[in-house]
């Protein structure tokens, strides 16, 4: 390889580095360029500092490995690495009694897709205190369609409270006491037809009393940013694109504000269709605290579960108020296309 392609590549690179910094969660188009697997941050300037040693770069090596090297610099924290795992001692420590065990997920339609039995089992099997659910619907002729399976909730789930947002459903061993709305889900009225509640209630908010300390659980499922079944050769397809893109940024904004608001503990967790190296997240990043150190996954990639898994799109926060004792991703089995989130907690005495 000669040492103008080494450049011309690293150029490329740099370039898009540098416009992921800038544009990242700024511009709506951005969004596209936003899909590429964070571990690229890594690999790439790692894949071109060992090719800089090939005989036929050796008239730019002394130019482009320092260059290399700080790009790699700026990707380490764009690679969605737990480099906590490095640092012995950087979780809460042992979880006192009364923790509470907190599962998110992803269930990709709920059971509409697989054998009902066997997704019940599945879930119950976790013995959580509260769940975290998401995508509670059917998928009908390519469009999101409702459905009505709380009558089966509660019989699987007997002294469960049971709380449900369009396509989020939150179950608690404790008493939900409050649910306040966030964000464009405070415009719904209660006879809100389904696919508005849908379109606006992407954060479930619930106020659960655990054995008299009020803890606030949001279940987050922020819109994915594009629709594949779209052309990227029709005009439509970036139309879509623009209008998810400002859906998105509400949602986010209504939630960092409504977190930033609320004196009691906060939990945060759901799918955000978000990766490490979109800048989307940085506003709830800098008011809150991701429970990774807590997990002894160096990588952890939660989508696609079953496939190429490149991307983490599932996320837990907590502020000050809240400890989190142990994070796991568990595989769904077969049953959705999101790994599991699994957490232990324990509310700041």
């Amino acid at each position: 390889m000669t040492g103008r392609v080494l450049v011309a590549l690293t150029a490329l690179w740099a370039a898009y580095s540098l416009l992921n910094f800038a544009l990242s969660g700024r511009w709506w188009l951005w969004l596209l360029a936003d899909l590429v697997p964070p571990l690229g941050f890594l690999a790439v300037p790692l894949a071109l500092l060992a090719l800089v040693w090939l005989p036929g770069a050796r008239p730019v090596r002394r130019w482009l490995v320092p260059v290399l090297a700080l790009l790699l610099l700026t990707g380490l924290t764009r690679a969605g690495v737990n480099w906590a795992v490095l640092r012995p001692g950087a979780a809460a420590g042992p979880a006192p009694a009364g923790a509470l065990k907190v599962v998110s997920w992803n269930t990709e339609y709920w059971d509409t897709t697989d054998d009902a039995g066997r997704f019940y089992r599945y879930l119950r099997a976790k013995d959580a205190d509260v769940y975290l659910l998401q995508e509670y619907l059917a998928w009908v002729d390519e469009r999101p369609a409702p459905i009505d399976r709380l009558a089966r909730i509660r019989s699987e789930f007997p002294g469960y409270h049971v709380a449900v947002l369009g396509e989020q459903v939150t179950l608690s061993r404790f008493p939900v006491v409050a649910r306040p709305a966030v964000g464009p889900a405070r415009r719904l009225e209660s006879g809100s037809p389904w696919r508005e509640v849908f379109e606006r209630g992407k954060v479930l908010r619930t106020d659960i009393d655990v054995r008299g300390r009020v803890v606030s659980f949001y279940n987050v499922h922020i819109p994915v940013q594009l629709d594949i079944l779209r052309s990227p050769l029709t005009g439509g397809f970036y139309e879509e694109v623009q209008r998810r893109s400002v859906a998105r940024q509400r949602q986010y904004e209504a939630l960092r504000r409504d977190v930033a608001a609320n004196p009691r503990p906060v939990f945060v967790a759901g799918d955000f269709n978000t990766t490490p190296a979109m800048r989307e997240l940085d506003g709830l990043r800098g008011t809150l605290r991701d429970a990774l150190p807590a997990s002894g996954t160096l990588v952890p990639r939660t989508w696609k579960a079953g496939g190429p898994s490149l991307w983490r799109l599932d996320w837990a926060f907590t502020d000050e108020q809240v400890r989190v004792h142990r994070y796991a991703f568990d595989d769904p089995a077969g049953l959705s296309d999101h790994q599991l989130q699994e957490l232990v907690v324990s509310p700041v005495p």
